[in-house]
């Protein structure tokens, strides 16, 4: 069981631990609702070191990103971030992933870290193939690095006070290299996981300890508490992300799991798929992934069936919970296109009773 820098300050903070991705993580400190509505609110900070990180550099660094990823490299600039995924040959995904654009030789690939072994096999197969020298040119920094994301309304305020450079009004998806709580150089980023704002920090082992401290030092006049990965899921629900291993998999396209956004059919972006998918783009998936609200008291869960009203199985569940913010049960899950439209009624078994629903335009949750 590995651990992250950070792991003996959860356990001082009586966190509750579990493994998670081969990794021993904090589930939550005070409660998920609590900590899922501080963020909401003011600001929490999540342990994301867990998460993998590849390096691509050199002159065929761009060819080999916009070759295995969807999304067209080609549109990124200096300091700018893309959300894209993995296609598997297969019409399925691999991951999906963040690319960071350092410049047109150097990108840093974020990947989930369930799923480090599997994309590094990926990437590397094909780097080789591309005559790229793995290890070097595509280097695995993956047990390198360590990771906070302070999120929340308040983040980027108490962090502002921790760099000289101002970072108070970046754009979302970009990122900068910077001097921060007195390391020398870090990588603070503006994706987020929780659609409350705030930032990424990426930092060496070796300066973990120093960037938990001051963080969290910057952050008491804010009330900055510690997130455990139970609310970081109810979190990304509420907004309809996308989770690897539930909403996404080898045997779902992107085009079925309504990431066309990401799959970019532009001149020259000659990616992995790309055929299949332009085709089943045109000809219309036979099920889409969809989120949906309860309009009767029950929680959804992954694998529970989706059914018409008539009892027949016209899908699966495969996110759900009950959010802390609209108080209702809310979930995604993969539905036959016939009940795929926006209003749509359907039914979650729920031990064996049939609970309405409708089918919802994502997020669940305006910020």
């Amino acid at each position: 069981m590995k651990h992250t820098p950070f792991t003996h300050f959860h356990q001082q903070l009586g966190a509750r631990m579990e493994p998670f991705a081969g990794y021993l993580m904090p589930i939550e400190y005070s409660g998920i609702n609590n900590e899922h509505m501080h963020v909401r609110e003011k600001v929490g900070v999540f342990d994301v070191s867990h998460m993998g990180e590849f390096w691509a550099k050199g002159p065929r660094a761009f060819d080999l990103v916009q070759k295995i990823t969807s999304n067209d490299v080609a549109a990124l600039h200096d300091g700018k971030i893309q959300y894209t995924c993995f296609p598997n040959g297969k019409g399925g995904i691999v991951d999906d992933l963040l690319v960071y654009r350092v410049d047109n030789e150097t990108y840093l690939l974020v990947v989930n870290a369930a799923n480090i072994d599997k994309d590094w096999e990926w990437c590397a197969r094909h780097a080789r193939e591309m005559g790229m020298e793995v290890g070097r040119e595509l280097y695995n920094a993956s047990d390198e690095i360590a990771q906070l994301a302070i999120q929340g309304p308040l983040a980027l305020k108490a962090m502002q006070k921790l760099t000289d450079v101002s970072i108070i009004d970046m754009e979302y998806y970009t990122f900068k290299k910077l001097s921060f709580a007195g390391i020398g150089e870090v990588i603070l980023s503006t994706t987020g996981y929780t659609g409350s704002g705030g930032c990424e920090i990426y930092c060496a082992n070796e300066d973990a300890e120093k960037l938990w401290n001051a963080v969290f030092e910057a952050g008491a006049e804010f009330e900055i508490k510690p997130i455990g990965l139970g609310a970081r899921d109810t979190l990304r629900l509420e907004m309809g992300f996308c989770l690897y291993g539930h909403d996404i998999n080898d045997e779902t396209s992107p085009i079925e799991a309504g990431l066309g956004w990401i799959t970019k059919f532009v001149d020259g972006n000659n990616f992995i798929d790309r055929s299949f998918l332009e085709n089943q783009k045109a000809t219309k998936p036979t099920r889409s992934l969809r989120g949906f609200i309860m309009k009767e008291r029950g929680i959804p869960r992954q694998h529970y069936s989706i059914v018409n009203a008539e009892g027949e199985v016209i899908g699966e569940v495969t996110s759900g919970t009950q959010s802390p913010v609209l108080q209702q049960g809310i979930g995604m899950g993969y539905v036959s296109a016939a009940y795929a439209k926006i209003g749509t009624e359907i039914f979650i078994q729920v031990r064996n009773r049939n609970l309405k629903a409708e089918i919802v335009k994502l997020p669940f949750v305006k910020i």
